[in-house]
């Protein structure tokens, strides 16, 4: 159930309360019937919320979170263009950009950057059936363990816990694909065997795709919890009636 948060609502929850123990007391209640009256009285902010309203409503919000996040990401410069997304340069690899510029190389390098985000925001309409089919399995316990937290973004940490195993291997092909698609894989390749075509050095070959996986799910992830948080906080974000009722109740 929701923490309540002042002294009316306290009270509020006691009179629920009061109000089902009369009930048990003066009339034949079935314990199917008593936890249907508790289930039904879940307020917070004085409105009535029902199990199965709190749990369809946290799905509308991610659902709406992922929608815009890969409305966002797929655009043209989605990734390019955000700060908060951009996927750079693999760390493993950095020495390799950083040998690469000294030598007047640092035009291929920065076009290695620009496709390895074009891959990502190729790869980036695929994902939202993936989040969606994770986010329809979120059951009412997870639903009420959300709304009662703490945490602006609960709902898409929840996710990412929850999901983010099955939704790698599920995207990894995707953003494979697009890495290959806008030559990305074979720009990266170029710029390694240049690399370690140099006298002494270590030579390399990290994962590109699967660090680009990685990247590009952390920065819808990062999306995802950006509309959440202002779901939470901006009744004027909130796109439904139902999610209307289930926010107001942390308002």
């Amino acid at each position: 159930m929701f923490i309540l948060k002042n002294t009316s609502m306290k009270k509020m929850r006691l009179f629920n309360l009061l109000l089902i123990g009369v009930l048990f007391l003066s009339t034949a209640c079935t314990s199917e019937q008593i936890l249907s009256t508790t289930n039904t009285i879940l307020t917070g902010g004085g409105v009535a919320l029902t199990e199965g309203e709190a749990s369809q409503g946290l799905r509308q919000a991610l659902i709406q979170g992922i929608t815009k996040g890969v409305s966002s990401a797929s655009a043209k410069g989605g990734f390019n263009s955000n700060s908060l997304i951009k996927i750079p340069f693999p760390p493993d690899a950095i020495k390799v950009a950083n040998t690469l510029r000294d030598i007047g190389l640092g035009g291929e390098v920065d076009k290695f950057v620009t496709t390895l985000n074009e891959g990502a925001e190729d790869a980036a309409t695929a994902a939202k059936p993936i989040f969606v089919s994770a986010i329809k399995q979120l059951t009412i316990q997870d639903a009420f363990n959300i709304l009662k937290g703490d945490s602006k973004t609960a709902a898409t940490d929840f996710l990412k816990r929850a999901t983010s195993t099955q939704l790698k291997a599920a995207f990894l092909p995707k953003i494979s694909a697009s890495l290959d698609k806008v030559n990305a894989t074979k720009s990266y390749t170029n710029l390694v065997n240049r690399y370690n075509k140099l006298p002494l050095v270590q030579k390399v070959n990290p994962d590109l795709k699967d660090y680009a996986t990685e990247l590009a799910m952390d920065g819808l992830f990062k999306l995802v919890a950006k509309e959440e948080q202002n779901i939470r906080a901006n009744p004027m974000a909130r796109g439904s009636e139902l999610l209307k009722k289930v926010f107001s109740t942390q308002d």
